[in-house]
């Protein structure tokens, strides 16, 4: 039955994020598990972007497994108008435990359609208390929210969503926040809060993963929201990439002491294992929807929000993610990610290496401008794909983030496979 499957799939399914001819050949899986993808021919890969960023925990979880079947042996779905179930309540709890100031979760079914939530909370947010001019959004540049239409309008304008361009709201965006550029980004951002027309402001806390593993430090965020907050903009933390321990904290804003109003959460909510997503809402927020008012509602959903086989998982993962043998492998894939960046920080086909957290990202010299459409992106993935390693470059940002369980032994080998590329001069074409 599973004989031919890539043939199959050429005559009925269309892929994400490629041109319909060309790009990345479809490689047939049979089987995942833990970092390990297995194709139709046995052959292993390892999984070294956690599948979009979204398995933590390794693939196939047998404890996760186990509890979506005995979920779904019980109530596997049902419309969450009207109705509600354990595992939502619970999954509601155990978040809001770990984010102060946050009192309410509303549920939805990935990142972006978190965000699209945000967004409509925000902007429904002002209207409800009167002050009908309260519209503009604010944003940084190289930001990605998502693909859906208001998370495409708080985003970079570029290659993924020019075609739509014309049909997104507008959006004010920042200088993406350095050392360097810290005063004028400060001083645009006042400039545009003193318009007193700004309903939000949206943010990838610490590191902006589609932009290129960009990673900005706590102290200007703290200033952001700091001075956000002195306007009365409500600020939004897009945690759906940097939550659940990416950035070596279980949320990014954790590094921060001034909280975001709103939190988007997804990818490893659920380990990976099915689509689920929180945005959750300081007592304020929900305050100005806390009425019997039905203009006043929240007219937003969708037919899977709260899944209960989504919750159960979302529970059992946040479970293993915060044992202890959890936390150690986590901490030692930390450190190996630290380490290897002091090694080879200063290799010259290297602009410029960094890490935080679990997340690693090299920036290569290519002769090119660097971007998602750099030309060595094919080189780079062929190569490892090759040696057995999934690495899905961002033009010439090769990153790696693999699941917390990873052992040693397959770090090393990942590792000298990228210390053997960046001695490839052919591949690299250096001059």
């Amino acid at each position: 039955m599973n004989k031919n499957l890539k043939k199959r799939d050429q005559e009925v399914v269309w892929h994400p994020f490629s041109p319909v001819k060309g790009g990345f050949p479809i490689l047939p899986l049979v089987k995942a598990e833990g970092v390990y993808l297995i194709t139709e021919d046995g052959e292993k890969i390892i999984d070294g972007i956690s599948s979009w960023w979204v398995n933590n925990l390794g693939h196939s979880n047998p404890e996760i497994a186990e509890e979506l079947f005995k979920q779904a042996k019980n109530l596997s779905h049902v419309i969450f108008a009207g109705f509600t179930h354990e595992p939502a309540i619970s999954i509601a709890e155990k978040i809001l435990e770990h984010l102060p100031g946050q009192s309410k979760v509303f549920f939805s079914d990935n990142g972006s359609t978190s965000v699209e939530v945000a967004l409509k909370i925000v902007m429904q947010f002002w209207k409800n208390q009167g002050q009908k001019n309260k519209k503009r959004i604010i944003a940084l540049e190289g930001a990605y929210h998502g693909d859906t239409f208001g998370a495409m309008a708080v985003g970079e304008r570029g290659g993924f969503n020019i075609t739509f361009e014309p049909y997104l709201f507008d959006v004010d965006f920042l200088p993406f926040p350095t050392e360097e550029n810290e005063e004028k980004c400060l001083a645009k951002f006042e400039d545009l809060l003193e318009k007193k027309d700004v309903a939000g402001f949206i943010f990838e806390p610490l590191i902006q993963g589609a932009a290129g593993m960009r990673i900005y430090s706590p102290k200007i965020l703290e200033k952001l929201i700091h001075k956000a907050h002195e306007y009365n903009v409500i600020c939004i933390a897009d945690e759906v990439f940097t939550g659940f321990y990416r950035t070596d904290k279980l949320f990014a804003s954790d590094y921060i002491e001034e909280k975001p109003d709103i939190f988007c959460l997804s990818k490893g909510l659920t380990a990976g294992t099915l689509p689920l997503s929180l945005t959750t809402v300081s007592t304020q927020i929900f305050e100005s929807f806390n009425n019997s008012e039905s203009e006043k509602a929240l007219y937003h959903g969708h037919s899977f929000t709260g899944n209960p086989l989504g919750c159960a998982v979302a529970l059992k993962s946040f479970e293993i993610l915060n044992r202890v043998e959890t936390q150690e492998s986590h901490r030692n894939l930390c450190l190996r990610q630290t380490l290897f960046v002091e090694e080879i920080k200063n290799h010259p086909a290297i602009t410029k290496a960094n890490c935080l957290g679990t997340v690693l990202s090299i920036e290569l010299k290519t002769g090119e401008s660097s971007g998602y459409y750099n030309s060595i992106r094919e080189s780079i993935y062929h190569f490892f794909i090759e040696k057995g390693i999934l690495l899905r470059p961002l033009g010439n940002i090769l990153y790696f983030l693999p699941a917390y369980i990873i052992t040693n032994e397959q770090l090393d080998y990942v590792y000298s496979c990228i210390k053997e590329f960046l001695n490839n001069e052919k591949l690299l074409k250096l001059k």
